[in-house]
């Protein structure tokens, strides 16, 4: 398409991205080709975790698990780095079953051409195992999880109390909260406010509330409408007090696109 027309633009819109550039620059690429304009609010930094001797335990067994499951894109990413500095082909995951939470943690299995063989049709953790435990018979089944710092302990243990599964932890990634006191683009966001400010974890959420004060906009700013990635993400909003005014229907980067798209393009 040489010429972008009105339904396809966001030109003219200030969105706010709450992940560093490491993190946010698919999203960013795609928004800034539709012509909006991009204010990065790094609430929150993935730094990758390795525990030598727990990841060495887990990869000597790994050919006995039958389920691996990722519940986010990082563990996927933090994941694989650490498997291939320990083997050189990704045969050697064996004939591991894979599940993901959602669409955009399947997506980024796939980039190492693999199958996924579970996605809930909600991506919560809650349905994830619920879900995967009506299937199948979980019933002394050796599942590895890959975790962060925050996960939450909820997919762990209905698997193992409703479903009855041995389960391994593996974490890969921490968050760590951002504070933003002193950023040059919050100052921006403070004096100018925005049009749209999105979220893609709970832990941005957590770190925004945390940092209101240093966030908190002038009174001529624009005050932006929140969109989230998916119902866990609207639930810490709601929780928060706030009001999620706009969610993906894909729980995906492209899902976030379409519904700004869907919402502000005129």
């Amino acid at each position: 398409m040489n010429k972008m027309d009105n339904k396809n633009s966001l030109s003219g819109k200030k969105i706010v991205l709450t992940r560093n550039k490491e993190q946010s620059g698919e999203l960013r690429s795609k928004l800034e080709n539709l012509k909006a304009a991009v204010i990065e609010l790094p609430l929150i930094k993935i730094l990758p975790f390795n525990d030598e001797d727990e990841t060495d335990d887990v990869f000597l067994e790994l050919g006995s698990y039958e389920w691996i499951i990722f519940t986010s894109r990082n563990g996927v990413q933090n994941f694989f780095n650490l498997f291939f500095n320990k083997f050189k082909d990704i045969r050697c995951i064996g004939g591991l079953k894979i599940a993901c939470i959602g669409p955009g943690t399947a997506a980024e299995v796939a980039k190492y051409h693999l199958e996924v063989d579970f996605i809930p049709r909600e991506a919560e953790s809650e349905n994830l195992a619920d879900e995967l435990i009506e299937s199948q018979s979980m019933d002394n089944t050796k599942v590895l999880v890959i975790t962060g710092n925050l996960n939450r302990d909820v997919l762990v243990e209905t698997l193992e109390e409703k479903g009855h599964a041995i389960v391994d932890t593996l974490q890969v990634y921490e968050t760590q909260l951002e504070d933003l006191s002193h950023n040059k683009e919050a100052k921006i966001f403070r004096e100018m406010g925005a049009d749209v400010i999105i979220f893609l974890s709970s832990s941005a959420v957590t770190s925004f509330i945390l940092q209101v004060k240093s966030l908190k906009l002038e009174p001529s700013a624009k005050h932006p409408l929140i969109c989230s990635i998916g119902p866990l993400t609207s639930k810490t909003i709601r929780d928060a007090g706030l009001t999620v005014n706009v969610e993906a229907k894909n729980h995906t980067i492209d899902g976030i696109v379409d519904i700004l798209l869907e919402k502000l393009a005129k």
